[in-house]
């Protein structure tokens, strides 16, 4: 029988207001990948936060008991010196440090008076080798990818000697090539007797890589499966978690009405905002008609997200040229509030940089958009912002105490409504949502789909964004395939599929090449 590395033994964890975690208990063996699983708020990432002493003991009831040894930590030092290290979702990186003196920032070589840099970049150079990262370990973080952050970050855990690898949400800002890539490497280290938790929401992920599923619930464990003594599916997971079977992913739409086209764009081109030379959008033409549902398909860097914010009052981008036509007429759109007034709305990939204010409240995230509606001679109605703010609360059901409560302590999933309350509010005609599910989980996507379906029933107009192909070919009614910054393929929904899509990718790249 495997020896247990860890176990954590009735965890409780309340903050004002909210028990995030009620009693619950994970034992996990060395040597194995253990999943958790569970919707946005069930208190997976608070777990962690524990266990790795981001939550300090004495703040939490209940023991972490780790390679035969009650543990309390008072910080994330005191982890990492037993071999725990966590990956948080959102990268800990910073941009213009080189990938060396990141990978070894708070675990310096050398001693505290002269650092030694030839050991720094050596022992790093080695680290990316292992984790298959072929970049110079004096390139600054700000010019690799994302996908390539995330190996840094991987790399830097095993400078730390990792015993016990906790990565939360590690392929949610990955292509599909990258998140196979980063599996793979898991499933490697384990060979090598490297014991990991990975918190996800991509099921067949999960299903790819771990041993064992623990499922946690409104912060209480629900059961935790085995893959070889149980019958694990999806639909099983999904049930565990949401506390009801899903039959079906993607909500059905009534009585589809596709009226007129009420966007177009033709012979878009955009250049990079700091490499001019460099073209990002390339000679695009595209529409949306009333009461439709358009995805946007590509790989990660195709100049999808670049295409949306260029068209969002030039948001992005430099030399911008083309026509863009909003119910026939031609619009010129400068900036962003041109574009709100043209009602045109723009939901972001990256809700907690560019899309909401995370140290202020829910109301005033909801309003910020529109603040013409709640003012009256540009002083703001408290009340009146205050009543929109939990009228949008109850209409996108959005899990919080209070609208009075800061955005950055709600769940993922639960930002994201926000975020998408607070365009409803702008009431625009077209919104584009750019990865609007990224890092959530099944329940809380069921509850933005019907959100979308919802707003096109209603004559609006939505283009998708999504890098996940199942999403695109479940919700959209026509598909754009682009690549490499050109539109190269159109798909009606009857004809699309994975493999057509792909294949479309593929042999635009091929002609490239």
């Amino acid at each position: 029988m495997a020896k247990v590395l860890l176990e954590m033994k009735n965890i409780t964890k309340t903050f004002p207001g909210v028990k995030a975690l009620d009693n619950v208990n994970l034992k996990v063996e060395e040597g194995e990948i253990h999943a958790l699983v569970g919707e946005n708020g069930a208190g997976k990432s608070t777990l962690m936060n524990v266990l790795s002493g981001i939550y300090p003991y004495g703040t939490y009831e209940g023991d972490i008991i780790y390679d035969g040894e009650i543990c309390k930590f008072d910080k994330i030092k005191d982890s990492e010196e037993k071999g725990i290290v966590i990956i948080h979702q959102e990268l800990a990186l910073i941009p213009y440090m080189t990938i060396g003196e990141n990978m070894f920032l708070g675990n310096e070589r050398g001693h505290k008076y002269a650092l030694d840099w030839n050991e720094t970049y050596g022992k790093a150079d080695e680290l990316l080798r292992t984790v298959g990262l072929k970049e110079s370990s004096r390139t600054l973080i700000k010019d690799i990818g994302t996908g390539k952050q995330q190996l840094v970050e991987i790399a830097k855990a095993l400078a730390k000697k990792v015993r016990l690898l906790i990565l939360d949400e590690p392929t949610s800002s990955l292509n599909e090539t990258d998140s196979q890539a980063l599996l793979d490497l898991m499933l490697q280290f384990k060979k090598e007797g490297m014991t990991s938790i990975i918190i996800s929401h991509k099921l067949n992920e999960v299903s790819y890589v771990a041993d064992k599923i623990t499922v946690i619930r409104d912060g209480s464990t629900i059961e935790t499966m085995d893959k070889k003594t149980d019958e694990i599916t999806e639909d099983r997971i999904i049930k565990g978690m949401v506390g009801r079977d899903l039959t079906d992913r993607f909500p059905k739409r009534k009585d589809v009405k596709i009226g007129d086209v009420l966007m177009e764009v033709k012979d878009w081109n955009v250049y990079h905002p700091l490499y001019t030379e460099r073209k990002v959008v390339d000679n695009v033409s595209m529409n949306v008609r009333r009461g439709e549902v358009v995805g946007i398909s590509g790989l990660m860097g195709a100049g999808r997200t670049e295409l949306a914010m260029s068209i969002f009052g030039k948001s992005y981008g430099t030399n911008i040229s083309g026509q863009l036509f909003i119910n026939g007429k031609e619009v010129h759109l400068h900036n962003v509030k041109e574009a709100i007034d043209n009602k045109l709305a723009y939901v972001t990939e990256d809700r907690k940089g560019n899309g909401l204010i995370l140290s202020n409240p829910i109301k005033i995230n909801t309003t910020m958009a529109n603040l013409a509606a709640v003012s009256s001679h540009t002083v703001i109605d408290k009340d009146k912002e205050y009543a929109v703010a939990v009228e949008y609360k109850e209409k996108l059901k959005t899990k919080c105490p209070t609208v009075e409560q800061n955005v950055g302590n709600l769940s993922g999933g639960n930002q994201q409504k926000v975020l998408l309350a607070k365009w409803m509010f702008a009431d625009p005609d077209v919104l584009i949502l750019d990865e609007p599910t990224r890092g959530i989980d099944v329940g809380a996507k069921y509850e933005i789909y019907c959100i979308i379906n919802q707003l096109v029933a209603e004559g609006k107009s939505v283009i998708m964004i999504s890098s996940e192909l199942p999403e695109v070919l479940g919700m959209c009614d026509r598909i754009y395939v682009m690549n490499e910054g050109r539109m190269v393929g159109e798909l009606d929904r009857e004809e699309a599929s994975q493999e057509v899509i792909m294949s479309h990718i593929l042999k635009s790249s091929n002609k490239g090449a």
